[in-house]
């Protein structure tokens, strides 16, 4: 019988390519790696690695077993996690972070009935700045998120694409781009463009927002709005910031000559196995599952 010990080595020993730096994550001496992965081969009577070339190697076996292994360590992180809820009783608390800048109107009945169906939950609101959802639930903080869509996630994280937001390029009447129309890349790279990043993102990370060679960051889109308010340059900040401000003449929306309609940016849900989601939590993330699409996307003449 496999025992997660040596299935977790397995996993770590794939990931890693090499038995030494396995024994470096695991904190255990090389030997020790070695030693539970040929127990783990004589226990399922199959090669696990081809140890032919300098770098072991995962057999065509061993990478159909991979999968297997890690399916059961998160089921086995999945069961740790929900006995822990139960006997903390950590379903009387629950954490719910709302990347700011997403629009909270489709929320707000789920959210009155989160609070009548769970009377005596205690519940706690976080808005963090762009992309940090993540981080909140990394840390234990927040049980499920609502985030700007990655491009991929870390491993333990589930999450769910369940709409788009719309995503405005405004700024100052007083801008120069405010009255011109048919703006060209050409055009945005001639003025500063304040762009949305998180704390913990590199530079790098985020280039595809970038338009213009001119830029500054904030983890904050409010912050941004500012900032663009007293005409010191562009950005393409989400609706629900900017809708009033747009309404009022105190912003102006850019007119691209290269997108015909709205800049779409997708929202996904977001939850871990390190925190299993309790009663309340599960309620709360089928509904956010349920809701349609399109109730994500401003109606404009709101």
């Amino acid at each position: 019988m496999q025992s997660l010990e040596q299935l977790n080595t397995f996993v770590i020993a794939a990931e890693s390519a090499s038995f030494s730096a396995a024994a470096r994550r695991l904190g255990k001496a090389q030997s020790a790696v070695s030693t539970a992965i040929i127990n783990l081969e004589i226990d399922t009577d199959v090669a696990l690695f081809d140890r032919s070339k300098r770098t072991p190697s995962l057999t065509p076996a061993g990478q159909a077993l991979l999968k297997h292994a890690r399916a059961v360590l998160r089921s086995n992180a999945e069961f740790s996690a929900l006995a822990n809820s139960l006997a903390t009783h950590a379903d009387t608390h629950l954490g719910i972070a709302l990347e700011q800048g997403t629009l909270i109107k489709p929320l707000m009945g789920i959210f009155a009935k989160l609070r009548d169906t769970f009377p005596h939950l205690e519940v706690e609101v976080f808005d963090p700045g762009a992309h940090d959802v993540a981080e909140l639930l990394l840390n234990g903080r927040a049980d499920i998120g609502i985030m700007s869509e990655k491009e991929s996630y870390p491993q333990g994280y589930y999450y769910k694409g369940i709409g788009h937001s719309a995503q405005v390029p405004v700024c100052s009447p007083a801008h120069p781009l405010a009255n011109k129309k048919n703006i060209s890349h050409a055009d945005l790279r001639e003025h500063h463009q304040f762009v949305l990043r998180s704390r913990f993102m590199s530079v790098d990370n985020n280039n595809s927002a970038w338009k213009s060679p001119k830029v500054w960051y904030s983890e904050s889109p409010y912050l941004i709005l500012d900032m663009i308010l007293t005409n010191m340059g562009w950005a393409e900040l989400p609706w629900a910031v900017v809708c009033e401000q747009l309404a009022s003449g105190e912003l102006k929306q850019l007119q691209y000559d290269f997108q015909q309609s709205d800049i779409l940016q997708g929202i996904d849900v977001v939850w871990t196995e390190q925190r299993a989601l309790g009663q309340s939590g599960q309620w709360l993330l089928d509904k956010l599952l349920q809701l349609d699409a399109k109730a994500w996307l401003p109606n404009k003449q709101d």
